[in-house]
């Protein structure tokens, strides 16, 4: 690959969201579904691409682009830095707690009901499935495309040839499902008033539905913070952030190799940014940083990275397996579904926000999380993008999941599997409601919408 290839990826993705804006604006049906101009850019680059059409010659690494674009974005969040009120402390440590035990939980359920399915109803009628014909499923919705694609090695080299072909099938599945599920979720949950900060599709006013903001509507993306005779203020953030997501980068290439391998590199970036923020936030030159331009440079991140996560879909059918896939894949829609119906326990303010990010986690990739909470919460209030990037212990939980349970479902040890999962989801369940972080019965009254401080709409 060379910096032609990686300009002429740029260049397509940038032609295709211009095209998407403009279908946006134009056509009622993407309006109605509430669809970002990335999003329909990145389902046309899906078609267009080598996977289907072949008509526009996207490189063989457009699918390693999101990875790098999630750095930034936690950067950006890492050097914005936060509020912790101590008047208000508590509360937000039980937000905090409530959302970290909801990650952990829907994690092992995911992992737990399939593997238990394959065991006691799919082997009955299809007795040829391996045991780990489960945690494929897992791999591809939680996991996307590239944990799919290691755990299916993992099992390959285990001696199931099979594995790699379907994992990639249920991440393809997965991510389709977080895509038009979630859609379909996110319309509902506006017609029934969940929604913290969209309204219903008939209610919603001209801009928000064409995404085209009117001149009396317009605002300021940010303050000029460096005089342009010596630098642009954009240079300067932008320079500031692309150091910051390097080094990050650096240091987590740096531990995978000498200390401990699997740590996502958006965390150390989250992680790093952060330390930048605690340490320079009094200085002189913390007062030059403008977090709404770096707002706004996430924010295309952001729409780069739906793009690309999208357009990077490899649509494979393994026909072999064509009843227990679609068997499995309604159980997995299931689960995920269940999961976010019990996310308002977890959650007590812009609850539907947070948890249908975690829908978008559990059915694929990060991009799909981002793109359906970019829908419903179109300016970053729900501190849910805060509150994953601390999420050190889940990604170790993570690790250990990809990298001992195929070994152990091929060695026919499931039942040690579903055994501490249980007792794991049951430690997690018993910590939320003892530190009050469990808010299920709490009213709608009660719930506000965060970063506004307001009733819901």
């Amino acid at each position: 690959m060379t910096v032609y290839d990686l300009f002429l990826d740029l260049t397509f993705a940038s032609l295709l969201i211009l095209v998407g804006q403009l279908m946006r604006a134009k056509i009622p049906f993407f309006q109605k579904y509430f669809m970002p101009a990335s999003m329909i850019a990145g389902l046309l680059g899906l078609i267009l691409g080598p996977g289907i059409l072949n008509v526009i010659p996207f490189s063989g690494e457009i699918g390693s682009y999101t990875g790098i674009l999630i750095i930034f974005i936690f950067t950006v969040v890492g050097i914005n830095g936060f509020e912790f009120s101590k008047a208000s402390g508590k509360q937000e440590l039980q937000r905090i707690i409530g959302f970290q035990m909801y990650r952990i939980i829907a994690v092992l359920v995911q992992f737990l009901i399939p593997i238990l399915f394959t065991v006691f109803l799919f082997q009955k009628i299809w007795p040829e499935l391996n045991d780990g014909f489960g945690m494929l499923m897992v791999t591809g919705f939680y996991g996307g495309h590239g944990t799919a694609t290691a755990v299916g090695d993992a099992f390959v080299e285990l001696g199931w040839a099979d594995a790699r072909d379907l994992a990639t099938t249920f991440a393809t599945i997965g991510i389709l499902t977080g895509v038009f599920v979630g859609l379909a979720l996110i319309k509902n949950a506006a017609k029934k008033q969940e929604t913290a900060y969209i309204r219903d599709y008939k209610n919603i006013h001209g801009d928000l539905r064409t995404g085209l903001i009117s001149k009396e509507n317009r605002k300021s993306i940010g303050e000029e913070t460096i005089s342009p005779v010596s630098l642009d203020t954009l240079a300067f953030h932008l320079s500031l952030i692309l150091t910051v997501s390097g080094l990050s980068y650096l240091i987590s290439q740096f531990i995978s190799v000498n200390l401990v391998a699997g740590i996502p590199a958006f965390t150390i970036a989250y992680i790093v940014a952060l330390v930048f923020f605690i340490v320079l936030r009094k200085s002189s030159l913390y007062s030059y940083i403008d977090t709404q331009i770096n707002n706004k440079i996430s924010g295309t991140s952001t729409d780069y990275l739906v793009f690309f996560g999208i357009a990077s879909i490899k649509l494979e059918v393994v026909v072999k397996y064509a009843g227990p896939l679609i068997a499995m894949t309604l159980l997995g829609i299931f689960i995920v579904v269940m999961m976010l119906k019990l996310g308002k326990g977890f959650n007590k303010d812009s609850w539907f926000e947070r948890s249908i990010f975690i829908f978008g986690y559990s059915t694929g990739v990060f991009a799909i999380g981002f793109v359906l909470l970019r829908i419903v919460d179109p300016n970053a209030h729900s501190m849910t993008v805060e509150d994953t990037a601390l999420t050190p212990v889940t990604s170790f939980l993570e690790i250990v999941l990809w990298g001992a349970v195929p070994a152990l479902l091929m060695g026919g040890q499931w039942m040690w599997i579903a055994g501490v999962m249980t007792i794991a989801i049951v430690a997690c369940a018993f910590a939320t409601k003892m530190t009050g972080a469990w808010v299920y019965n709490v009213p709608k009254s009660k719930r506000i919408a965060l970063g506004t401080n307001e009733p819901y709409l």
